[in-house]
């Protein structure tokens, strides 16, 4: 079960993927998310990255659905989303696959690194508008070197979606927490 920290932080992402914000979860929110996906310069259609983020953003909304929609209308709200993220730490494989493909995503130099302005187009490519980043990338980046490594954020997105420790970096990963 979720703690309220944990809520507090994973209803930014639920916030995030509802993109008509009515309060649930439906496939048409993840196509609207796959196509934010899309505009980042490394996703281009036709590519195997482009396929990779459609195939993982739908994979997701089908466990979703399968493991959280209660409801039985095609939508998952915010406690169906909760029961998805407590089966997390059971799905390592799952969340590891979706942190390598969306560290290619944002890759956008290829470098295999994520600069801090990469780390903004993470953040905002989320959220689906601009959102202030200043001073955010400091508190996930673990060994203060000015980037996140392909391993580092693997790691640094299973805390994201399994801590309850606020202090964990991970927590940081996907924007600010609100205030409780």
């Amino acid at each position: 079960m979720a703690s309220a920290f944990q809520v507090r932080k994973l209803q930014g992402m639920f916030t995030a993927f509802d993109a008509d914000g009515d309060g649930c979860l439906r496939a048409e929110d993840f196509t609207a998310l796959v196509a934010r996906w899309r505009r980042l310069p490394a996703v281009r259609p036709g590519t195997d990255l482009d396929a990779r983020v459609e195939s993982l953003m739908t994979g997701w909304w089908a466990t979703l659905l399968e493991a959280g929609g209660r409801r039985g209308d095609g939508s998952v709200d915010m406690g169906g989303f909760l029961d998805v993220v407590d089966r997390l730490p059971t799905m390592a494989a799952e969340v590891t696959a979706t942190a390598r493909t969306l560290f290619d995503a944002v890759d956008a130099d290829g470098d295999g690194r994520i600069s801090p302005e990469e780390h903004r187009t993470l953040v905002e490519t989320w959220n689906g508008r601009p959102v202030d980043t200043t001073g955010l990338f400091e508190l996930p980046d673990p060994n203060a070197d000015g980037h996140l490594t392909r391993e580092e954020f693997a790691s640094l997105w299973q805390q994201f979606w399994t801590s309850d420790d606020p202090t964990d970096p991970g927590n940081w990963l996907c924007g600010r927490i609100p205030a409780a």
